[in-house]
């Protein structure tokens, strides 16, 4: 097969309110014909006989991730409710044990889930959430054996090890308990839109047609979810867009009680809770775009009860908090950068733990005790490895309990890391965080990934990645550009990448590419850029915009289609998208998103090479938008650069299950990059 793939064309009419397009793609949205899944197939089978020149290397690159991992290892042990937890893997194992010791450390395991043993007939296998009843002697957990990400929630007496007879299907995967050990709170899904709508409470041992209905969410622009207050006091249910958030309340010792509304829905008003004593504490952006701290009495959570903690600042993004008995801990974000504030309660002292790398990521870790003056928190840098910390808050001291090891001989003094900022069109400085080897020439000959999001809020920090070494260590260098539509820089950041505005996303990171070339960091046939989900979407408005300045363009299931996805309301969670897009049903979104839709937007113009990859069960981005962009590609393109499309056919939006299966996925983007550059080895 030397010719790709051909996809029949067969024009469909789209009408709306403002205008007709013809889609000669469309059919492809049959995921049970065996026509699309012909088509499919033999994309991938194109896909294999392009790649065939790089198999060796493929393989080399797998290997050689896959050797930097320590096979068996372990997570730090956290103690909650009288019990250490922790997750393990054993030498081979694709898939995590999840194990607790009582009391202390040198005490018998105990393993609550083995997900090598649970998973080891099913080609996709993953456990979305599990929960210990309060008296430690009740197990909830949830598994996913397909990929969309509809999860059956079980239950398991950790004493006997008896398994109850109850599944519930679709569910979001958490389960929360009640005080009273037998009662258990969760979240059903609509199975064709994929929205969590509905909150049950189901008693342990009986019929799961008898659970009953808490709570049914009637806008489909909202998620329902259910969770529990660090204090165990309060079960939480959270009704939440992109832009509103409702929270409902109640006691956990009186669980058939009706929930309590904190705060009313609010267009523009996001807020979360957590319980200590006698007060609630709020993370609210009311009047407040970078979120403010307050409280108020559990007696009285009316809006005029509510009491600054912690004022609104301009240059500061609060971004989450964790309450401790003599301590509050606040994660805040300024200048793009991750800090942590810690406060005692007692005279309001305060200091910033110093981390002392100009790129990094740190954040609260798990903290499920309040009688204790230890804050855990991890910490990674382009350079360091994932690390975890103990920081005594009063002697203001931290502990090393664990950096991830790198095997093979890794040391992290060979790299370097920098902060750039590149100049967008309008003025505005773009910061990016640029990793590479030691020994890198700065004369437009060495190769670059540029990596971004921008999307929904969703900062992408500077994080390791062991698998990137076989880029840097091979003369890339890294790049992750913090563009508009992310919330780096704080909420407006956020607010000047969506919706109407959601061109300057594409726009920043182009921009970002013209300056890495300008400052000789790399050349157009050098670069490459790498974005999924949103991030794919991203992918698809460059390589329209400025296709001239990349070698090649990986799409990792890339939303591509967003007119037709965004008037279809059938679509999977499409109606929760609205605030970060628009509505195209009005006539201003319509013609906006059209203007920067991938799909609608290809052209006869010269692309660059590109790696297109998706699943054929994704619950986030149905797998016939990336096929159907592809399909219209071959047709309109005037160059001979590759253009491959993967469909995994057994996994979903995160691709493979499983610590090694995801590993291939990594080696295929890298083996199709270095192949373009013709290095073999």
């Amino acid at each position: 097969m030397s010719q790709p793939p051909v996809a029949a064309i067969k024009p469909k009419a789209l009408t709306s309110p403002f205008g007709t397009r013809t889609d000669n793609y469309y059919w492809l949205n049959e995921p049970e014909n065996q026509e699309v899944l012909d088509y499919l197939n033999a994309e991938n089978a194109y896909f294999e006989e392009q790649m065939a020149q790089a198999k060796g290397l493929q393989e080399k690159l797998f290997q050689e991730i896959k050797g930097r991992i320590k096979e068996q290892d372990e997570s730090v042990p956290y103690r909650d409710n009288g019990y250490y937890y922790y997750t393990r893997y054993e030498e081979g194992g694709e898939y995590p044990i999840y194990c607790r010791k009582q009391g202390s450390l040198s005490a018998p395991e105990e393993v609550l889930l083995n997900a090598n043993e649970m998973g080891k007939d099913e080609s996709y296998f993953d456990i979305g959430d599990f929960e210990v009843s309060d008296d430690n002697r009740l197990l909830a957990y949830s598994t996913d054996t397909v990929s969309r990400r509809l999860y059956t929630l079980r239950f398991r007496n950790l004493q006997t090890g008896q398994l109850y007879p109850e599944a519930i299907e679709n569910t979001s995967g958490e389960a929360v308990w009640a005080a009273d050990n037998q009662t258990v709170f969760y979240t059903k899904k609509d199975v064709e839109t994929l929205l969590p709508f509905q909150v049950y409470r189901h008693t342990l041992g009986t019929d799961p047609a008898q659970d009953v209905l808490v709570y049914e969410e009637q806008d489909n622009t909202f998620y329902s979810g259910v969770g529990r207050t660090k204090s165990r006091q309060y079960i939480v249910l959270q009704m939440s867009s992109t832009m509103s958030l409702e929270t409902r309340f109640l006691d956990a010792d009186r669980p058939t009680e009706e929930p309590q509304v904190f705060s009313p829905r609010e267009d523009d008003h996001l807020y979360e809770i957590e319980h200590f004593e006698d007060h609630f504490y709020i993370l609210s952006n009311a009047g407040a775009p970078n979120f403010q701290l307050l409280k108020t009495p559990v007696t009285n959570t009316a809006r005029a009860a509510w009491q600054t903690v912690i004022a609104h600042r301009e240059n500061v993004f609060l971004e989450n908090m964790e309450l401790f008995r003599e301590y509050l801990v606040l994660g805040e974000r300024k200048e793009g950068l991750l800090q942590l504030r810690v406060i005692r309660w007692q005279d309001s002292q305060e200091h910033y733990l110093n981390f002392g790398e100009p790129t990094y990521t740190a954040a609260i870790s798990i903290n499920p005790e309040f009688e204790t003056t230890v804050l855990r928190y991890g910490y990674s840098s382009l350079t360091t490895p994932t690390s975890t910390f103990d920081y005594d808050m009063v002697a203001r001291t931290k502990e090393l309990l664990k950096e991830q090891a790198v095997l093979g001989g890794f040391r992290k003094e060979e790299y370097v890391t920098e902060r750039l900022y590149a100049p967008a069109l309008d003025g505005t400085q773009i910061p990016m965080s640029i990793v590479y080897k030691k020994g890198f020439r700065k004369d437009g000959s060495a190769p670059l990934l540029q990596y971004a999001y921008g999307s929904y809020g969703y900062s992408i920090d500077a994080t390791f990645s062991s698998a990137r070494l076989s880029l840097l260590d091979r003369g890339f260098a890294y790049v992750i550009c913090h563009i508009r539509g992310g919330q780096e820089l704080g909420r407006q950041w956020y607010e000047d990448g969506k919706k109407l505005k959601k061109l300057n996303t594409f726009t920043d990171f182009t921009d970002c590419s013209r300056f890495l070339i300008e400052q000789q960091y790399t050349s157009p046939d050098k670069l490459f850029a790498l974005g999924g989900s949103a991030g794919g979407l991203l992918m698809g408005a460059v390589v329209n915009l400025h296709p001239e300045y990349y070698k090649g363009v990986l799409a990792a299931v890339p939303f591509v289609d967003v007119v037709t996805t965004m008037l279809d309301d059938t679509i999977p969670l499409t109606t929760g998208e609205y605030d970060e897009w628009g509505n195209p049903n009005q006539q201003e979104y319509y013609e906006y998103m059209l203007s920067y839709s991938p799909y609608d937007q290809v052209k006869a113009q010269a692309y660059p090479n590109m790696l297109v990859t998706t699943g054929l069960h994704d619950s986030q981005v149905q797998y016939f938008e990336p096929a159907k962009w592809v399909a219209k590609l071959r047709t309109l393109k005037t160059d001979h650069n590759l253009l491959l499309l993967h469909t995994d056919m057994e996994a979903g939006h995160g691709g493979a299950s499983g610590r090694f299966k995801s590993i291939a996925d990594t080696a295929r983007q890298f083996a199709f990059m270095l192949m373009l550059l013709g290095i073999k080895a």
